[in-house]
């Protein structure tokens, strides 16, 4: 195992390396869905496809963790989000025995009200409007071996910015296999497969004037802007998660995923987690490695257990994320195994 660990390390950071110079940015719509929602993995950099396999917020990363858990597990996260917008996420996963387990994720991410404005009233006109995203995924995992796990997951989308929206559907799958017991875990996925959309609404219709230079026509016609299209943000991930027992009381988790986006360009992120006495946790990490004008960087946080008699206990986790010109972010997240 420790073989090919260093060879698996470094083809990762050499194909982050490699990325184009071109980026792609702003051509996919439901962002939001790249908002990641457990603050252990947040604190880690944001890795954990092959590390993180132990509650129902782990299968965010990567849906075949569905397939490594033995209880029902419920996790919630809130995150007050860049320029006060709030993003909330909950999770429940339930096992059904042999045929596998099945996942419940909801997703909601709001900017509260603001001002209209136009060109012509830059100090608004009065008018307060509201934008608003929300995603339902059924997700379900299987351990098809007692190394192997497989998992997908169909989510619907939907996205309003006042009175024009678009809804969607995406496809995760992933997989996760680990060489040995405690030892290297290996995971890898493809997140938000799906058609192309585009918004509508009725703020998209406007009066139009077909000849605008020609006196005596209809210069009010009903007409209607027709938006682009686009896909939703489409993400390559693969990851690598070891173990290092140092004791009987303390354990050290090393994390690292290499992410090739449709919409930027190819990064790693990198992360650390120290458990003692599997109750107090500290970890850090760094988001971002290699990308082109990256505005996210260092992350930190930590996490504790609370046991309870026939549980796995309650968690409670914080993470603090490096956001640069855009400021920091701060991250909480709560789960409970039954």
């Amino acid at each position: 195992m420790t073989r090919f660990s260093p060879l698996l390390v470094a083809g990762l950071l050499l194909t982050a390396s490699a990325a184009g110079a071109q980026t792609k940015r702003g051509t996919a719509i439901g962002q939001f869905l790249t908002i990641q929602p457990s603050a252990r993995s947040v604190a880690m950099g944001g890795a954990g496809v092959g590390a993180l396999a132990e509650s129902a917020l782990d299968a965010y990363l990567n849906p075949a963790v569905l397939g490594r858990l033995t209880r029902a597990d419920v996790g919630l996260s809130y995150s007050p989000w860049l320029v006060e917008v709030r993003h909330q996420y909950a999770s429940v996963a339930v096992p059904a025995g042999r045929f596998g387990t099945v996942g419940l994720n909801l997703t909601m991410l709001s900017s509260g009200e603001m001002d209209v404005r136009s060109v012509e009233q830059p100090l608004g006109t009065g008018e307060r409007f509201t934008a608003d995203d929300f995603s339902l995924g059924l997700a379900y995992g299987r351990k098809l071996t007692d190394r192997f796990s497989l998992g997908g997951q169909v989510t619907y989308v939907h996205e309003r910015i006042w009175h024009s929206a678009f809804s969607t559907v995406g496809f995760t799958i992933g997989t996760l296999y680990q060489l040995g017991e405690n030892g290297l875990q290996i995971g890898a996925g493809l997140a938000n497969l799906g058609p192309e959309s585009q918004f509508s609404g009725r703020d998209l219709r406007i009066d139009y004037d077909q000849n605008p230079d020609q006196a005596g026509d209809n210069g009010q016609l009903p007409a209607e802007i027709q938006t682009e299209q686009y896909g939703l943000p489409l993400l390559f991930r693969f990851g690598l998660g070891l173990p290092v027992r140092i004791n009987s009381d303390n354990e050290l988790r090393l994390a690292i995923d290499a992410l090739h986006p449709s919409d930027n360009t190819e990064s790693v992120r990198l992360g650390g987690e120290w458990t003692t006495l599997k109750r107090l946790s500290l970890r850090a990490g760094y988001d971002g490695l290699f990308q082109a004008e990256r505005e996210t960087g260092f992350t930190a946080g930590a996490g504790v257990v609370i046991p309870f008699t026939g549980a796995n206990g309650l968690r409670a986790d914080y993470a603090w994320a490096e956001h640069g010109r855009l400021g920091n972010v701060q991250r909480f997240t709560v789960g409970f195994g039954f």
